[in-house]
């Protein structure tokens, strides 16, 4: 079950939507299957402490720029962002305590 809390990340609001503050970036494709395994993992994440980080998801085949900007090449990869700069990066499937203690040091 998706979050309300998940913002939906594209080329055009990608620059101003991390700017500020903690954010997480799921970077994924409707075709990949560890995509799929992923979502619900930070769908949880988001449900938890969205109110304090923004959590999202970036569909790479609708927003290749963004995609290849950061050099993203494989897919689940997660790129956390603390004021606009990208500071943490995990590639693959990624556990919901993973992600937390990684925002937890960056907090």
């Amino acid at each position: 079950m998706a979050s309300e809390k998940v913002f939906t990340f594209n080329d055009s609001n990608f620059g101003t939507s991390v700017s500020k503050g903690l954010s997480v970036v799921d970077f994924w494709a409707e075709w990949c299957g560890p995509c799929r395994m992923q979502g619900p993992i930070i769908d949880t994440l988001a449900g938890k402490i969205g109110d304090k980080v923004k959590i999202g998801k970036l569909n790479v085949d609708e927003n290749p720029e963004t995609a290849q900007k950061f050099n993203v090449m494989s897919i689940p990869t997660i790129l956390i962002f603390k004021d606009g700069q990208a500071v943490k990066q995990f590639v693959g499937v990624q556990s919901e305590k993973a992600l937390n203690d990684a925002l937890v040091q960056l907090a």
